[in-house]
């Protein structure tokens, strides 16, 4: 498995590249080329196009949850020239309308236009790309367990019922088996990245953890923090990659307990996958 950083709010020394704070991942494994998140603007293509990866080969865009720095990008995909077989998987919140105040913050296009783009997967449930093989698996809605983390709200969301506080249900997760245990890839971990490890555990059937890559929403160094180091720890997670929304001081902490890893555009990662 390779997975390649196309948008990140960091670039890494000697790597001319653009950021924003925002993400994006191109992830190969298995045949199987993903584009999970797609950044919030236009930035995703002009480093693509850098990396030398050839978006129009895409099998799956994987999106996080709805905000706008995940699925800016689909505005510029709708007008490309990426075939109508490609798949598209997210939770089916993910294109409602979101806003913080007073400010819209979800996606930029419309489930509609989703719908006559792409072949749309809407999943709740996990949902398994390889469709048998279960080597990569879009986890859905992600159960809340943990008292420490997944609470928050983050401005309103439009449902069916009118405006209503965003806990973010349609945060998810993407989940790789791979030889030596499971790979977790997260857009923001709004649902809290020790919510998404467990779960991930539970559905895959697998407790070891290779490694994690992405935002876990955590900037203060607090109790939280604290607790999501202790979980990571006791669940001898292997190397962590924080990025995105983690903020400086928190990466500092858990450098202290965890195995850390810079994060940055133009960041490779290579895992060895499961061979028959």
């Amino acid at each position: 498995m390779k997975i390649r950083i196309v948008v990140d709010n960091n670039t890494l020394i000697d790597r001319y590249y653009v950021g924003e704070p925002a993400v994006c991942y191109y992830i190969e494994m298995n045949g199987k080329r993903i584009l999970f998140d797609t950044g919030y603007s236009d930035v995703f293509l002009a480093n693509a196009k850098a990396m030398d990866i050839d978006l129009r080969s895409l099998t799956h865009i994987v999106l996080s949850h709805g905000h706008n720095d995940h699925t800016g990008g689909l505005a510029y995909l709708l007008k490309s020239d990426l075939p109508p077989w490609v798949r598209l998987v997210a939770h089916p919140g993910c294109f409602e309308a979101k806003a913080v105040e007073h400010e819209p913050v979800g996606a930029p296009v419309s489930l509609g236009d989703i719908e006559n783009r792409f072949q749309y997967i809407p999943a709740v449930r996990p949902w398994d790309l390889s469709e048998g093989g279960q080597d990569c698996v879009f986890l859905g809605q992600i159960p809340r367990k943990l008292e420490f983390e997944g609470r928050d709200e983050i401005g309103l969301r439009r449902c069916a019922n009118g405006w209503q506080g965003d806990r973010l249900e349609d945060d998810s997760a993407l989940v790789c088996r791979l030889k030596d245990g499971l790979f977790i890839v997260t857009g923001c971990s709004h649902s809290g990245v020790c919510n998404i490890v467990d779960y991930a555990r539970n559905v895959c059937r697998e407790s070891r953890i290779v490694g994690i890559l992405g935002g876990f929403h955590l900037f203060d160094v607090d109790n939280r923090l604290d607790k999501t180091i202790e979980f990571m720890k006791k669940a001898r997670v292997g190397t962590v990659y924080p990025c995105h929304c983690v903020s400086l001081k928190a990466k500092a902490r858990m450098m202290e307990r965890l195995l850390v890893e810079e994060v940055g555009v133009g960041t490779e990662i290579c895992l060895e996958e499961i061979t028959a």
